[in-house]
C-alpha cells in the first residue's frame, strides 16, 4: 500500500480508502511537474532547429494535438487523437515528448510531466517552441534554486556548483 503522506487517496463514503490512487493535485485539475528526469540523455543534442508548431502528424497528418518528439524531433499525435505519440514510445523508446497544444513536456518512461523551466536541458526547445507559437519570448518565471535543477542534471553536487559561482 503507498504511502499517505505522499499520495491522495480517493475515500469512499464510509471512510475507507479506495484502491484508486490520485495524482497529487489531481482532483483540483493541477498536476505538479517533476524537477528532474534521468532520461534526458535521449534528447537530442540539436533542438534549435524544429518543425513548427502547427505541423501535422506524421503518421495520419492530423493538424491539432500533436506532440515533438525530443530525441528525433518527429512530430506524431496524441493519445487523444490516434495515439501515434504513444505508439513512437512504444516502438522507439522515445520517452520525452513536447506538446505543441500547451508547450508541456511528457516523460513516457517517468509517466509524468517535466517542467521545462527548471529543467535546463528542456529550457531552449521549451523558448524555440514558445516563440514559433507566440511569437515572443516566454515570461519565464523567478524559480528559486534554479542553478541546482541543473547542477543535479550534470552530475554536480550543490556545493560544488556554489563555488564554481563564486
Amino acid at each position: 500500500m503507498a504511502d499517505k503522506a505522499s499520495s491522495s487517496f480517493i475515500l469512499s463514503i464510509d471512510g475507507e480508502e479506495d484502491d484508486q490512487l490520485l495524482l497529487h493535485g489531481s482532483e483540483s485539475g493541477w498536476v505538479e511537474a517533476r524537477t528532474h528526469c534521468d532520461h534526458l540523455g535521449s534528447v537530442s543534442s540539436d533542438l534549435t532547429h524544429i518543425p513548427p508548431p502547427n505541423t501535422p502528424c506524421f503518421s495520419c497528418q492530423h493538424p491539432a494535438e500533436n506532440w515533438l518528439c525530443l530525441s528525433c524531433k518527429d512530430v506524431l499525435c496524441s493519445r487523444f487523437v490516434n495515439k501515434h505519440m504513444l505508439e513512437h514510445f512504444l516502438q522507439k523508446n522515445h520517452c520525452l515528448a513536447l506538446s505543441y497544444s500547451d508547450l508541456s513536456v511528457w516523460c513516457f518512461c517517468c509517466d509524468s510531466y517535466l517542467d521545462a523551466q527548471v529543467i535546463l536541458a528542456l529550457r531552449p526547445v521549451y523558448e524555440i517552441a514558445y516563440i514559433m507559437k507566440f511569437g515572443e519570448a516566454p515570461p519565464f518565471r523567478a524559480v528559486d534554486g534554479l542553478h541546482l535543477a541543473g547542477a543535479e542534471e550534470q552530475g554536480e553536487d550543490s556545493s560544488s556548483t556554489s563555488k564554481s559561482q563564486s
